[in-house]
């Protein structure tokens, strides 16, 4: 039966963004529970030709992920506003899929699945923010979809604990059967999500129309704004590295620690962090000036590289716990990666009066972010680097926040002398 698209919404500006802001939340929580609930599962004992095969299942996952973001350059910002429902299902059906065969297939086979399940994926996040963009309301719906995958990251992982615990599944078919739990909810989800009105008019005013663009209008947005945004793409990739370490490899470092069959611990540490990254972002929809909102963003960014890399010192020294530093770094490290996915591109667009879509900024960021998490990966694995999660983690993050507060202020100094060199013109 063909996807048939619901009437949309009528209400006043607050409750269409309300609703919009939990509708699009639950959604993507539901997407990632395709995605993430097979690190949940250490794979313990098993490798392949000599490298760690749980280590290969994320290099898998994420090279597809990271060829879907240099696709959706091109895809994502020539997106219609037509047919995203039956985009988002299909998608998510082949995602499902592919779990299905990796649970069938044996091994080092099963691997290449991992792939197949994170190309659809990593095109979702465009397609679902295109529901939301350009509006007054964005900030606040945008943050809200952001943290969608911080909550949907430990909740779909727990999800899949209670399932191997509880019933006792093995961990090749964690994920296909996690993915059962999400089915239902999300086409529910996509059924109300396709009610959203689009932008009215007042909208467009503030925050200019989103329109596809097409390769010359990249090209010309891209060159501007060049220094600004190299500057903004390897903030991003680090925030992504290490974001990504954290997520993938969550359950080895747990263990690392000592907290063994725990995984309700997935959720006790990215629940705070939502409602606090939720509460930061979302409170920019009161900033109507998109300059000052810009300004802002660097600051939450600048402030999240502080408190990963401070953190992370005091758990070296002791005193921080680890659930501790797992918390604080995690919330340092979202308050670095959520403006860009929620606000930072919104209001770049806005404060430059440029016609266009987020999803252009959003996929070239994430192109090379994952790039930067496939090569993490492939060099600790291909050059046999003996350090244990731990250690590599937390070492790297003190670097990386030095080096992403001095990149920070650069691009907030510049971004700022742009927008003066546009006032004068």
């Amino acid at each position: 039966m063909p996807f048939v698209k619901p009437s949309t919404l009528s209400g006043n500006k607050l409750q269409i963004s309300i609703y919009a802001a939990v509708i699009v939340f639950l959604s993507y929580t539901m997407i990632f529970g395709f995605r993430k609930s097979f690190t949940v599962a250490t794979f313990d004992g098993i490798s392949v030709a000599g490298y760690s095969y749980k280590t290969l299942l994320v290099i898998s996952q994420v090279l597809g992920y990271m060829l879907a973001k240099f696709y959706g350059i091109k895809y994502v910002s020539e997106l219609k506003r037509t047919g995203r429902g039956c985009i988002i299902l299909l998608l998510t059906g082949i995602a499902w899929f592919s779990w299905l065969c990796f649970a069938l297939v044996p091994i080092p086979y099963n691997i290449i699945f991992l792939f197949t399940n994170g190309f659809p994926l990593g095109i979702l996040w465009g397609v679902v923010f295109s529901y939301i963009e350009g509006r007054r309301g964005t900030d606040f719906i945008g943050a809200t979809l952001a943290v969608s995958f911080i909550f949907a990251s430990g909740f779909a992982r727990s999800a899949g604990g209670w399932l191997m615990l509880s019933f006792h599944i093995s961990e090749f078919w964690v994920p296909f059967f996690t993915g059962l739990l999400f089915a239902l909810p999300l086409l529910l989800f996509v059924y109300l999500m396709e009610k959203i009105p689009p932008p009215d008019a007042q909208d467009i005013v503030d925050r200019m129309e989103r329109t596809p663009m097409n390769t010359k209008q990249r090209s010309i947005f891209f060159k501007t704004f060049l220094p600004g945004l190299a500057a903004c793409i390897l903030i991003y990739t680090f925030a992504t590295i290490f974001r990504d370490i954290r997520d993938n490899f969550g359950a080895e470092m747990w263990k690392e620690m000592g907290y063994f069959d725990q995984p309700a611990i997935f959720s006790k540490t990215e629940t705070p962090i939502t409602l606090i990254i939720l509460v930061l972002i979302g409170s920019m929809v009161m900033l109507s000036n998109s300059f000052k909102a810009l300004m802002v963003a660097h600051v939450f960014i600048g402030i999240g590289f502080i408190l990963a890399g401070l953190s992370t010192i005091a758990f070296l020294y002791n005193y921080f716990s680890p659930l501790w530093w797992m918390t604080v770094t995690g919330l340092g490290l979202y308050m670095v990666y959520i403006p860009f996915n929620a606000v930072f591109f919104e209001r770049l667009i806005a404060t430059f009066r440029y016609t266009g879509n987020v999803g252009f900024l959003i996929y070239l960021a994430d192109s090379f972010g994952y790039t930067g998490s496939v090569a993490v990966l492939l060099s600790k694995e291909v050059f046999n680097v003996q350090l244990n999660w731990i250690s590599f983690f937390s070492n790297s993050v003190i670097i990386l926040s030095t080096i992403g507060v001095l990149l920070t202020t650069f691009s907030a100094f510049y971004f700022r002398y742009k927008y003066k060199q546009a006032k004068a013109a």
